[in-house]
């Protein structure tokens, strides 16, 4: 069997994660807003006799970087020593905006490479009435052209078949500007080069990382000896490029929405609307939190009631032993602590794949361009932002489209203050503890309570933003360049699968975490060495002599688990914790809580399940029972509910989140100032809070 390497390249949002996912049978995230895809993804599939490794490489407008994810394409397109080189590129365009995907391909070819050309959402385009002359558009490019739509599935077969076309005889689409000629005759004749294009771009492109230091000093030098200015040549080659495609890929489409008004322009003017379009937007997001309350109640409660009954007869079908209260207390009680979640975060990725897949996520990142502007961001900062709403990590990462590097830093280190996923299972259990079920204007209030603080966290992350700006003194003005994506009705299928893998994939990788330190909480919990553990019993009789047995055996587990290596470590802590309102247990979850957020729910569940007789009691139940020793108070009363709540959307509290942040800085320095000062506020915020309202 023969195997060939295939590229898929394209503009942002026409559909080519989708295509990749079809053609590869790999579920992958197919969204609607800029930088979906940042990373390249690899997967393979067979047909006929060849197997082909497809590469998804990031979306790009042009062969000019302009950002991080399109220094990739340039990378993997232009140096054939590269090892995701690839012997065909399919390049995916979006019949709308059509002229602008052939640039790429012109590009692609000019650069050597074969490539065959499709278009995809081609039922789109059928409903808007638009037209594509197939056969001249091939005889133009010198290719293949497949219509596909890839939602749907046509055209997949026939991309596949495609695939082994084998185009030649094309003839470049550009000419060098005669000023250049000389510059780019010196560079052929420097690096041994046959193709004036590639001459061209190595002059035009602000670095070639795949070139040798020596070979890039020489091309510098050709530059200034010619006074050339990398990015003019570039605007020329765009401008000159557009030129020539107004005239010579006129009559190939036919657009009747030209004439009219399209669909997606009628509904851009009241979504993008100055006024009403932030009101549909923040009702939008009002109606999300809602739902999350009000639909997930009774699931939650079956899961809750559920876990509490698997306990208790896991318990009684069980010999007593340490094998017991490991399996009650410190799995059943942990896994439970996270499990019972599953509600709310469906329902919240179900609507961010509804605004991603319909289209209005793009809307969503206009609307919030002129309002980043002031704070030194970009208006590419309003993915990032937007995407730590589900997690941190895929959100700073996304940070990779902005061009401006300071632009970009503000955006990384501000990023982890949007309240991610991880956070709201936090954010419910405390505010389910500490806020009242009633209704304010028709509205539940703890709703209103939770939209409140994602609220919080969008002026956390805007405040330190201006800060940052400030301290940088960055004055560069960035332009919002965004394709506005033509609505369509979101593929259930697409929404459904979305939904399960980040579910699922939050359950999963929160699951590992969530086993590991409900086992070793349980071990530190059910063991120590102090007298008052060991001797407890006897301790417990000779200072109550007429206690009772319900009361005994209560006292008894109490004094244990406060005496156990769990409640050493928390008692040495303590010190630092008890201004915040909170007693040692609640500190050993602010610790534990360090590898993930969420984990300081599950811990809570194992750590007052080792201290607790019944077994018929829900992890909302036990906690809202807990007395802090401190001030003979509930452990959480309103107070000490607001003080976590406020430490929770400050703290950075996520080893994965810094790692990620590490990475993408490549400063040690940044990550430390960005987890000191997230750390500090979280802390002052909290005493502030707890201080005031005791």
């Amino acid at each position: 069997m023969t195997e060939s390497k295939i590229a898929l390249v394209g503009n942002p949002n026409v559909g080519k994660s989708t295509i990749f996912n079809k053609l590869t049978g790999l579920r992958q995230k197919a969204g609607n807003y800029p930088g979906v895809t940042v990373e390249k993804k690899t997967g393979s599939f067979t047909h006929g006799h060849i197997k082909y490794h497809l590469i998804d490489l990031p979306g790009a407008y042009g062969i000019h970087p302009s950002s991080l994810d399109e220094e990739a394409v340039y990378d993997v397109l232009a140096d054939k020593s590269n090892s995701n080189h690839p012997e065909l590129v399919v390049v995916v365009g979006d019949p709308f905006n059509l002229k602008r995907s052939i640039l790429l391909y012109q590009q692609i070819r000019e650069l050597g490479l074969p490539a065959i050309f499709t278009i995809n959402m081609i039922d789109e385009a059928e409903r808007a009435g638009l037209s594509i002359n197939v056969d001249q558009l091939e005889r133009t490019l010198s290719t293949k052209v497949v219509l596909t739509d890839a939602r749907t599935g046509k055209g997949i077969h026939t991309l596949k078949e495609a695939l082994q076309y084998k185009p030649n005889g094309y003839s470049p689409a550009f000419r060098i500007p005669e000023e250049y000629t000389d510059a780019v005759r010196q560079v052929k004749e420097r690096v041994r080069q046959e193709s004036d294009y590639i001459a061209w771009l190595y002059l035009s492109q602000k670095q070639n990382k795949h070139l040798d230091a020596a070979t890039t000093a020489e091309i510098a030098a050709i530059r200034k000896a010619h006074d050339i200015n990398y990015h003019r040549l570039q605007i020329q080659e765009t401008l000159a490029r557009h030129t020539a495609l107004d005239s010579r890929f006129s009559g190939i489409v036919n657009d009747p929405t030209k004439k009219s008004e399209h669909f997606t322009e009628r509904l851009d003017r009241l979504l993008v609307h100055p006024l009403w379009g932030y009101a549909i937007f923040f009702a939008l997001l009002l109606l999300i939190f809602q739902a999350i309350y009000t639909w997930s109640g009774p699931f939650m409660d079956g899961i809750d009631n559920g876990f509490a009954w698997l306990a208790s007869r896991a318990g009684e079908w069980l010999p007593a032993g340490p094998i017991n209260g490991l399996i009650t207390d410190g799995i059943i009680a942990g896994i439970g602590g996270i499990v019972i979640f599953i509600p709310q975060i469906a329902i919240l990725f179900i609507f961010i794949s509804l605004m991603e897949e319909s289209g209005y996520m793009s809307r969503v990142v206009y609307l919030m361009d002129r309002w980043l502007k002031p704070f030194g961001l970009s208006g590419k900062s309003a993915v990032p932002l937007m995407s730590g709403a589900a997690c941190a990590i895929p959100a700073v990462m996304s940070a990779r489209t902005i061009e401006n590097d300071k632009e970009r830093l503000i955006t990384i280190l501000v990023t982890p203050f949007m309240t991610c996923s991880a956070r709201l299972p936090i954010y419910i259990i405390l505010i389910g503890l500490v806020i009242p079920e009633e209704r304010v204007l028709g509205l539940d209030l703890q709703g209103l309570v939770l939209f409140g603080m994602y609220l919080l966290g969008i002026f956390a992350a805007l405040g330190s933003a201006w800060i940052l700006k400030h301290l940088m003194k960055t004055n560069y003005k960035s332009f919002l360049i965004l394709e506005m994506p033509t609505y369509k009705y979101p593929v259930v299928r697409n929404v459904l699968t979305n939904v399960w893998d980040k579910t699922m994939g939050f359950v999963v990788g929160a699951g590992k975490i969530i086993l590991a330190i409900s086992v070793i909480l349980w071990v530190l919990g059910s063991f120590g060495l102090d007298d008052r553990f060991t001797n407890a019993e006897e301790i417990v009789r000779m200072e109550n002599p007429g206690i009772t047995e319900e009361d005994f055996e209560n006292e008894v587990q109490s004094q244990q688990l406060e005496h156990s290596f769990l409640g050493s470590i928390g008692r040495f802590i303590e010190p630092v914790v008890a201004p915040l309102g909170y007693d040692w247990k609640m500190g050993i979850g602010l610790i534990s809580s360090f590898a993930a957020r969420e984990v300081f729910v599950s811990t809570m569940a194992t750590v007052y399940s080792l201290g607790s007789t019944d077994d018929d009691l829900t992890i909302r139940e036990r906690m809202a029972s807990e007395i802090n020793p401190n001030t003979g108070k509930p452990a959480y009363n309103f107070a000490s509910g607001i003080s976590l709540l406020l430490f929770y959307a400050f703290a950075m509290q996520c080893m994965s989140t810094i790692a990620i942040v590490r990475k993408e800085t490549n400063s040690w320095k940044w990550t430390f100032i960005q987890l000191a000062f997230m750390t500090g506020f979280a802390y002052i915020a909290a005493l502030v809070a707890y201080q005031l309202l005791k």
